[in-house]
């Protein structure tokens, strides 16, 4: 059965009014015949049924057993993190998101977790950082924003022969792309803030497991915790899904025609986007991936915020904000933005420079994409406060 098929027919049918589209079960409470009988439902912080659609429809997707829908991708993972104990270690991968590090660093270290981080794709790197005290290995492939890929399967196996569970945000690539949990993941984390919702007007979490005694964990603690999706963003979220493969094929065209153009420009250093046969992790993405993904990073050969800001600041389709995975393109220089809470010399050593820009490209035709990077590039290249002898590019 293709992906969208599947997806569109594994929504159910409202079984009391027939309605085709999942109701939004707007309710903090619900009516109990006797003092513990229900039809399933007590309190909406413990389970509602418009999230409870969502969650089933996660777990199928990423071939689970167990979905858990949150207020955001963060509440995600600190629910994940609160797996761990005093003395506990993670080891993460160094590219990582600028919120995932503010709450390792922030907020978790103090409670005695250590967190080391390495570069992923490479496995002895990896295999040095493993101890006896690793509970978690931490994943995001591709990385946000240098968009390095990790090969999961052969991770998977080191990670469980060290005893520890292994972590993937598939948030950059959705299940349309990619399924951690059929290359050995533990548990997948999504912001479906980003792909899965799709449209820039929600923030969600997603947690998706194939154990069910780890999904039962799992749904203890964000009952305890209540860090829990509202049944309105969960519709909203189920919205968006309904269409996640046809826009993942809009969004990765996309990006492939943009990373093309990006690599023949005189302004622009390195790209990065497992698509292009010169990204270094080309060969495995190829293998775990079913296309390549919306997001394309760059690196402009005047390494400074200055000549970074100039392009982020000329575009036109491409909006200047946080977030990405949305319909309409947008641009995010993460040195200043999504990563500015990373000290510099950190994030700098893991390859997000001064000058790295990164592009979510659209559902917009990609003839416009590319026209609008080259214009904005353009700027750069003739700008006089600008460090760079080239030659114009004409749009």
């Amino acid at each position: 059965m293709q992906e969208i098929t599947k997806i569109l027919h594994s929504l159910p049918i409202d079984p009391l009014t027939g309605s085709i589209s999942t109701p939004i079960y707007q309710t903090a409470t619900f009516v109990q015949e006797a003092p513990g009988e229900h039809k399933g439902f007590d309190y909406a912080r413990s389970n509602n049924p418009t999230r409870q659609v969502l969650e089933t429809l996660i777990a199928e997707l990423e071939h689970g057993q167990r979905g858990l829908a949150f207020a955001s991708g963060l509440a995600a993972i600190d629910c994940v993190l609160k797996l761990l104990s005093a003395g506990d270690e993670i080891v993460a991968v160094d590219d990582i998101y600028g919120g995932s590090f503010r709450l390792f660093t922030h907020v978790y270290e103090k409670f005695g977790i250590k967190v080391k981080y390495v570069d992923t794709t490479e496995s002895k790197e990896l295999l040095a950082a493993l101890s006896p005290n690793t509970r978690l290995v931490w994943l995001e492939t591709p990385t946000n924003p240098t968009l390095k890929i990790s090969d999961i399967e052969a991770i998977a196996r080191y990670t469980h022969a060290a005893g520890a569970l292994l972590v993937v945000d598939n948030t950059f690539c959705s299940p349309a792309i990619q399924t951690p949990l059929s290359l050995g993941a533990d548990i997948v984390i999504h912001s479906a803030t980003k792909y899965l919702a799709g449209h820039s007007d929600v923030i969600a979490g997603l947690l998706a497991v194939k154990n069910p005694e780890l999904g039962d964990r799992l749904k203890f603690i964000q009952n305890a915790s209540g860090g829990i999706l509202g049944p309105w963003d969960s519709w909203l979220t189920i919205r968006g899904i309904e269409t996640l493969p046809l826009r993942i094929e809009a969004h990765s065209r996309n990006a492939l025609a943009v990373a093309k153009a990006l690599e023949t420009h005189e302004a622009v250093e390195s790209v990065y986007y497992p698509g292009l046969p010169s990204h270094k992790n080309h060969d495995i993405a190829t293998k775990q991936q079913k296309s390549y993904g919306g997001v394309v990073s760059f690196k402009l050969k005047t390494d400074t915020q200055e000549a970074a800001r100039l392009f982020a600041t000329n575009t036109n389709l491409f909006k200047l904000a946080e977030s990405l995975g949305g319909v309409k393109s947008l641009v995010c220089h993460p040195a200043s933005m999504t990563h500015k809470s990373i000290p510099a010399e950190k994030r700098q050593s893991s390859g997000v420079s001064d000058s790295l820009i990164r592009l979510s490209c659209g559902i917009e035709a990609s003839v416009d994409l590319v026209q609008d990077v080259i214009q904005a590039l353009n700027k750069i290249s003739t700008s006089p406060s600008i460090a760079i002898k080239t030659q114009h590019v004409a749009v």
